[in-house]
């Protein structure tokens, strides 16, 4: 005779003691925020380096160059997409992430761009793209040392893969001029908690440039919350160009 297994659930307490077990747990989700924005403070101190090859990707209109993908911004977003040159259809760890990447304008408004790379050939890039519906930039790298050299593969893949040896990242960007710099990468968990506004713009040199920021001396900055806008509310002129 099987026994009922009972479902997993919180203990159940009054609402006083529910209140004291909260208010313990704030005071340590505090210290994590404030963690979190000392991190990102270093992080804009973080040193860059320059990116000297002139990489050359396929896009659904043509040749584009890393520089292209910033689309006139000082800052650029690119996630390595998991799509190997052998596959139908993107990894789907890397679909979920992309999948909570909000609306461009927001990044575009804090001089930020967005796009995905990925070694796949273009046609099924933009097969897969018009299937889950996204409309970011993503262009394909095969033929390139652009995800070799950036430390996201191709290598040699093991038993248990299925993307061809490829690796997932997101690597961020800062132009100076004609100039392109690397200033970030992160793989494995770091983009766990990736997806965000707040939290893209927290991996830039620049932030998300409001004045309660520790930032080094120049750094651009403005008030927070009154670059915020819905969506459709933004002017070219809020999203920067350069």
């Amino acid at each position: 005779m099987s026994k009922t297994r009972k479902k997993p659930l919180p203990e159940i307490v009054s609402e006083a003691q529910w209140r004291v077990a909260h208010d313990r747990l704030l005071i340590k989700e505090k210290e994590q925020t404030r963690a979190l924005d000392a991190l990102a403070a270093e992080r804009r101190r973080m040193p860059m380096v320059r990116i000297d090859k002139a990489y050359v990707f396929d896009g659904p209109e043509g040749k584009v160059s890393l520089l292209d993908l910033f689309e006139g911004r000082r800052q650029l977003l690119v996630y390595h997409f998991m799509f190997g040159p052998s596959r139908e259809v993107g990894c789907p760890g890397c679909s979920m992430f992309v999948d909570q990447v909000g609306h461009p304008a927001h990044l575009n408004a804090r001089d930020t761009a967005f796009a995905a790379v990925s070694r796949a050939p273009i046609g099924k890039i933009e097969a897969y793209r018009r299937r889950m519906g996204w409309a970011f930039p993503w262009v394909s790298s095969f033929g390139t040392d652009f995800n070799s050299d950036l430390g996201v593969g191709p290598r040699e893949p093991q038993p248990h893969e299925a993307q061809d040896g490829e690796e997932h990242g997101l690597s961020v960007f800062l132009r100076d001029g004609t100039s392109v710099f690397r200033t970030y990468f992160t793989t494995a968990r770091g983009v766990e908690r990736l997806g965000s506004v707040w939290t893209l713009l927290d991996l830039t040199p620049y932030g998300r440039q409001e004045t309660w920021e520790s930032s080094p001396e120049g750094w651009p900055q403005a008030s927070p919350y009154e670059w915020w806008r819905r969506h459709d509310e933004y002017k070219r002129k809020d999203a920067g160009s350069a």
